[in-house]
């Protein structure tokens, strides 16, 4: 009897494909041809799934941004806005090795978007759910200050900090990017009544 596959697990099990060939060879390398090698299937079996390169690539960018919702909307509910912040964060950064694969392989999309406009506006989306969710954070730290403004440096630190992990994984470490995390929630409430130290 036939094995029954189910078809979005195995479009995920393609995108994981897409992200190790991205990770070891580079974005130019992940062909239709290449990554059905990768992912042990046969060209003809992979077009079941994607009919083109560039629907395999989207659906493989827009997966980062869905594990990333997904792990988020996961969190335990934490009234202490700090605590809130910064688990939130945690999950936007390469902290492990699962998030800095996420990463690495948005960057190298981003990279690949200023050509190619279906990425691009998908990289869009991803950079306003990013800022969205940078001024919620914001909105319930410091409502009293400048949100926009203080919107614009959480973004900006959050890109940061993942272009850095990226790029010197040395000096950017997972234990040096909570304590920055930590230490810019922190100024953006210093008075705040209530507020808890993380630990």
């Amino acid at each position: 009897m036939p094995k029954v596959v189910d078809p979005e697990e195995r479009r995920r099990e393609l995108a994981e494909a897409v992200w190790r060939v991205v990770r070891r060879d580079g974005l130019d390398q992940a062909s239709v041809r290449n990554v059905a090698r990768e992912a042990g299937l046969s060209m003809g079996s992979l077009r079941h799934y994607f009919t083109s390169q560039a629907e395999l690539l989207a659906f493989t960018l827009r997966t980062v941004t869905e594990r990333i919702e997904a792990r988020i909307a996961a969190l335990p509910d934490e009234p202490d806005p700090r605590r809130r912040a910064e688990a939130v964060l945690a999950e936007l950064l390469p902290l492990d090795a699962e998030r800095a694969a996420e990463n690495e392989v948005w960057i190298a999309f981003t990279a690949r978007s200023l050509v190619d406009p279906e990425l691009r506006a998908l990289r869009d989306e991803g950079y306003r759910a990013l800022r969205d969710g940078c001024r919620a954070l914001v909105a319930a730290l410091a409502p009293d200050r400048d949100v926009e403004r203080e919107t614009e440096r959480l973004h900006a630190l959050v890109d940061g900090l993942a272009i850095h992990a990226a790029t010197r994984p040395d000096e950017t470490t997972p234990q040096r990017m909570r304590e920055v995390v930590r230490a810019h929630v922190a100024e953006l409430t210093p008075d705040r009544p209530g507020a808890s130290t993380s630990r």
